[in-house]
């Protein structure tokens, strides 16, 4: 019986001298409250019991909005930073030849994106599209009209963006060829090389379904496409 009291009052003590520790513990106050409304009876309601329960639940909510937008502060920084890795990966080329290489390599892999194409629409006759085989599979030249087409999904007096986000597999080969089959989801990205010129466009094609959703931001895209825009028409100049 000593040792309990001699316990106690080593309780007691530790407690005068650290009381910052109990208060900061939610489950020893709510211990503490719910045994203080035992004592005062079931026909008492005390009011300091429920007000503690409510600032409990605002707390909580409080906690979970503060993760909330911490975890978006944190993509949007991961976001930025990616973007910027893979313009500055975009700008090193000093052949056009090495700068499509860099788009379905470094850049791809920067953005975790599976395949890109950099779609140009053209009157080319059978020798230039010869010589378009010859830069590789990121490029695709299309017929005038086709970038327009492929973003309203044939919808005429559709209204385009800048920034298209999507999930949807493409319904035929034209843009991905065999990787058509596995594209998911894409982002496209509509391209102004200035007046006089026909559109361009970007798509960045992915096999996961949700890597690219209509509700997402397209801030940072935006960004993405009006650096390559620039950076375009330096080599059709």
């Amino acid at each position: 019986m000593n040792e309990v009291a001699v316990d106690l009052e080593d309780l007691k003590d530790k407690i005068i001298a650290q009381p910052d520790v109990i208060l900061d513990d939610r489950e020893i106050m709510r211990a503490l409250i719910s045994a203080n409304e035992k004592s005062l009876g079931g026909n008492i309601i005390d009011l300091r019991g429920i007000a503690m329960e409510r600032l409990e639940s605002r707390l909580d909510r409080l906690e979970d909005t503060h993760r909330s937008v911490i975890a978006a502060a944190y993509d949007n920084l991961a976001g930025t930073n990616q973007i910027h890795r893979a313009i500055l990966s975009m700008l090193d080329p000093v052949e056009f030849e090495d700068f499509l290489k860099g788009l379905g390599g470094d850049v791809a892999a920067i953005l975790r994106v599976d395949c890109i194409k950099l779609v140009l629409e053209s009157s080319a006759n059978a020798e230039g599209e010869v010589a378009v085989r010859r830069l590789g599979d990121v490029l695709s030249v299309v017929p005038p009209g086709f970038i327009e087409a492929y973003l309203t999904q044939g919808r005429e007096g559709a209204p385009t963006r800048q920034v298209t986000l999507r999930q949807l597999r493409p319904e035929s080969e034209v843009l991905y060829g065999d990787a058509a089959d596995w594209v998911n989801s894409e982002a496209l990205l509509k391209l102004d090389f200035g007046s006089g010129t026909l559109p361009g466009m970007l798509a960045l094609g992915s096999e996961d379904p949700h890597q690219f959703r209509p509700n997402q931001a397209t801030d940072l895209l935006a960004f993405f496409a009006g650096v390559f825009e620039r950076q375009m028409r330096r080599w059709l100049s």
